[in-house]
């Protein structure tokens, strides 16, 4: 975890990831505001919780204690490079750093499981969280998405464990280290940033490399790990499955046996 009582401020802090990012410093006692493009719910989420947002890129409207050398720079690649308040503190000497690094840094003293893919990392994590919160273990989550359960994208339950969404846009994950991961997909996407599907596959595959206990992929993955699938053999797969209420009953078909009617059921409040 970060050290305490210093001062950030978060460009792009209305960003999913960013936000979350910022509360948790918040919520650890250090200073912390940020600039956004436009007022959104996340942004109001912030400010009713206490972090100072403004929506004017100028140095006028920051306030004295941000605008010292010490103050921790976060920002997000998707804002441009001409950006009044990003080039006044890299003229200053801040240190500044994309918000991969610091999500990097603050999980890297925690068992971290990481989601990857180009589709699927959102609702594969909130599974993961119930899962963990079910479990009552200590962990920390950030989420690519609002669970109206938590109440946030951010759900800090203690720091044993971080469940974290790998972005691969502009190749966020490989400042990760997890010890587990699941990549759900492996689409041509961002090809802004990659040029190629081809480009793209060679960056998923340096972060399989990365992981350091166990990597699980969807069947047809080309990646080295245990499989999953829906009703199609894989190490793990879901057969029979059936709706049932508000959810569903399916045979879980494992290495070590079936699990019959398994049942997962939908929560419209999470």
């Amino acid at each position: 975890m970060a050290e305490k009582g210093l001062t950030y401020y978060f460009i792009g802090i209305g960003g999913i990831g960013m936000s979350a990012l910022a509360k948790l410093l918040f919520d650890q006692g250090n200073a912390v505001m940020g600039y956004d493009k436009t007022k959104s719910q996340i942004t109001e989420m912030l400010v009713s919780e206490g972090i100072e947002v403004v929506y004017e890129d100028s140095i006028e409207v920051m306030p004295q204690g941000f605008l010292k050398k010490s103050t921790q720079v976060i920002y997000t690649p998707a804002i441009s490079k001409s950006h009044l308040q990003y080039n006044y503190f890299l003229k200053q000497g801040n240190s500044i750093k994309k918000r991969s690094v610091l999500l990097g840094e603050l999980t890297k003293d925690s068992i971290v499981f990481a989601v990857a893919g180009t589709h699927g990392k959102t609702t594969t994590c909130a599974l993961l969280i119930h899962l963990f919160d079910y479990a009552q273990l200590e962990f920390t989550a950030f989420l690519g998405g609002v669970m109206n359960k938590y109440e946030g994208n951010l759900i800090h339950k203690g720091s044993d464990y971080s469940i974290v969404e790998a972005d691969e846009y502009d190749k966020s994950f490989l400042q990760l280290d997890p010890s587990f991961a699941c990549i759900t997909t492996m689409d041509a996407d961002h090809l802004d940033i990659y040029g190629t599907k081809e480009n793209l596959e060679e960056t998923f595959v340096a972060f399989s490399k990365k992981v350091k206990k166990q990597l699980v992929v969807a069947k047809g993955i080309p990646l080295d790990g245990i499989t999953y699938a829906v009703d199609s053999p894989a190490d793990y797969y879901a057969k029979n499955i059936k709706t049932k209420d508000l959810g569903y009953t399916f045979d879980l078909v494992t290495p070590n046996g079936i699990f019959e009617k398994s049942v997962f059921k939908l929560n419209w409040n999470s």
